[in-house]
């Protein structure tokens, strides 16, 4: 079993309950661990052994871009897709984190963390 992990991805989105934040937007941090069984690629070199992490960030970046109230919502998207597109993945874990969020205060972000295994 190995993991691989994808710390801080940067996106634009207009997630949230407000009218505003549809409107307005938000950046948004993503962090993503996957396990899988990565002993046949570590002795084959080849990528279609191995969890690929250009699809992860593309799998992010597309669920990231539909717009969703709750970001419970976006991560269970996120988790999903990666369970049903990505069959070596076993476990998951992603945390969608909002910057800045709207909430009356001086905050740096809000995260919710979701995860899911096979």
């Amino acid at each position: 079993m190995g993991s691989i992990k994808l710390k801080n991805i940067k996106v634009f989105a207009y997630h949230g309950c407000l009218d505003e934040e549809g409107r307005i937007g938000s950046d948004y941090r993503i962090d993503l661990k996957v396990k899988g069984d990565l002993s046949l690629s570590a002795k084959t070199d080849a990528l279609k052994d191995t969890i690929d992490y250009v699809h992860l960030n593309k799998i992010v970046k597309e669920e990231m871009g539909v717009r969703s109230k709750l970001l419970e919502t976006v991560a269970e998207r996120i988790l999903n897709r990666i369970l049903a597109e990505l069959l070596m993945v076993q476990e998951v874990s992603v945390s969608v984190s909002k910057i800045n969020p709207p909430i009356g205060g001086n905050v740096e972000m809000v995260t919710v963390t979701r995860s899911k295994s096979r």
